[in-house]
């Protein structure tokens, strides 16, 4: 009997189960709430709504009494994850679980099993890791992206007699994610009477970004010194451009290099998955002496070395 469709099929329900999991634990869409289509004091709750509150109610019991934490809120924020931490932890161990119980089922075909188990739970949380990184850098380059129309939106506001709270209230307002909801701190901070300089100088940490600290720095100084605001932010917002254009030529220049380095790292990874699926036997003589083992062990160290040297080659600082 060909054991593939078997394997395959309780795959499939596994996958299914992190379908159903993800939109269990995962928010809502926008929509009316279910309380105000019931009758009044009608509230219903699923079992499995009930049980994943009580599991992520226990998760975040636990998470919390810990001083560092892997998937910790502002990691969440700053990626744009709007999830609690224990939901977001609840989600990453039943992706674990469920890519564990693949790589066991995929490992029954040549005796390596508990090894694809672990590997493959370990590789889900190194991959919720790297989902987070990734997005944090992609919502910094939108955010630097941004600083540009956003300071000549300030520059207008206060050309139009609107005071610089004021005007950043009103930026806040029309801007796009993620400016928005980082303009929209700064604006909550100053309302509690923190200053707006320091609070700009903060996101501008918080981000990254040396172009939004220019900004921060710009309405310091011009807190201090007094004069002409708008004119100072034309120059900052001038130069913010000059610098983008030399970022994006330098990006197109270094963009050879980067695809190099991923298809030198994904190469490797992918023949290995290849071959493991359909030359099993293939890989079984590596797991049979400690010798073996040991060249995997020092082949994947070396790939890691050598795929963080390659990140930081190809990585151009500006």
């Amino acid at each position: 009997m060909n054991p593939v469709p078997f394997v395959g099929g309780i795959g499939i329900a596994l996958i299914a189960l992190f379908v159903l999991l993800f939109f269990v634990i995962a928010p809502p869409a926008p929509r009316v709430a279910k309380s105000r289509r019931s009758a009044p004091g009608v509230v219903e709750v699923s079992t499995l709504t009930r049980v994943t509150a009580q599991a992520t109610e226990v998760v975040d019991r636990v998470v919390s009494k810990q001083t560092a934490r892997l998937f910790g809120a502002t990691e969440l924020e700053m990626a744009g994850v709007k999830l609690e931490p224990s939901s977001f932890l609840m989600l990453v161990i039943s992706t674990s679980v469920t890519a564990a119980a693949v790589g066991a089922l995929l490992g029954l075909l040549n005796g390596t099993a508990f090894l694809l188990a672990i590997v493959f739970a370990v590789l889900a949380v190194i991959g919720a890791k790297v989902v987070l990184v990734v997005r944090t850098s992609r919502r910094q380059a939108a955010f630097a992206d941004q600083i540009d129309d956003t300071v000549q939106l300030l520059s207008g506001g206060l050309r139009a007699g609107h005071g610089l709270n004021r005007a950043v209230a009103g930026v806040a307002q029309d801007a796009e994610s993620p400016m928005r909801e980082e303009l929209t701190r700064v604006v909550n901070e100053t309302r509690l009477g923190r200053d707006l300089a320091s609070s700009l100088a903060v996101t501008a940490g918080r981000m990254h970004s040396d172009d939004f600290d220019w900004l921060a720095q710009a309405v310091a100084i011009n807190q201090e010194t007094g004069g002409n605001l708008a004119e100072v932010l034309d120059q900052v917002g001038k130069t913010i451009r000059e610098r983008n254009q030399i970022r994006r030529q330098v990006k197109s220049l270094s963009a050879e290099g980067r695809l190099s380095g991923i298809i030198l790292v994904a190469l490797p990874i992918g023949v290995a998955a290849f071959l493991a699926i359909t030359q099993p036997n293939y890989f079984s003589a590596f797991f049979q002496s400690i010798i073996g083992m040991a060249a995997l062990a020092i082949a994947g160290v070396l790939l890691i070395v050598g795929s963080i040297w390659m990140a930081f080659t190809v990585k151009v600082e500006f």
